[in-house]
């Protein structure tokens, strides 16, 4: 008997589990963070990295174990190249797909995708970078690749990236990529 229940509770377990995986789903969610920002050629850690910020909205839509998941927030970055100090900040706006295991609540991702940043400083503000958004406007603006895990807890998710830039910025006399790492909390609405 002890082994018929046994069996019929891990059958009823791995039936509930693979269905929250089939199950089409949809969340929607706010985010917060902070990231590291280097533009440094010798690597990403060294003592020119510099703290910033990040908040915005998600969403992910899936099935099957897999999902894709688009974003869109403010970040703020600081970097220091030869001793020129740049602050800026961008709405960014990552795609990013990727599959998720787990049951009950808790679970794993993994995903990756581009990121595209649409500066605001002296010649777009926050209105003109969201009508290049919704215009799909894309020329002349700044893109990244992102690689990145979360660990969901219910409502909340906790995600650690790493983006690599694609293309060069300008700062002084100088051109080069920025890549940096952000940690986020986010906390799913629906």
């Amino acid at each position: 008997m002890k082994k018929l229940i046994f069996t019929l509770t891990i059958c009823i377990a791995t039936v509930y589990m693979a269905s929250a995986q089939i199950i089409p789903s949809f969340q929607f969610g706010l985010k917060g963070g902070i990231n590291l920002t280097s533009i440094s050629k010798t690597g990403t850690f060294n003592s020119s990295n510099q703290a910033g910020y990040l908040g915005g909205v998600w969403m992910r839509f899936g099935a099957l174990g897999f999902n894709v998941q688009p974003e869109a927030y403010v970040t703020s970055k600081n970097v220091t190249v030869d001793g020129f100090k740049a602050k800026f900040t961008s709405v960014d706006v990552p795609v990013l797909f990727g599959g998720k295991v787990g049951a009950f609540g808790f679970g794993a991702r993994f995903y990756t995708g581009p990121v595209v940043s649409f500066a605001i400083n002296k010649d777009q503000n926050y209105g003109s970078a969201a009508g290049n958004i919704a215009h799909l406007n894309y020329k002349d603006q700044n893109y990244a690749w992102q690689f990145g895990t979360g660990i969901d807890i219910r409502s909340l998710s906790v995600d650690l990236r790493y983006e690599a830039g694609l293309t060069k910025q300008d700062y002084g006399a100088n051109s080069t990529k920025i890549n940096l790492f952000n940690l986020s909390l986010a906390y799913k609405l629906f």
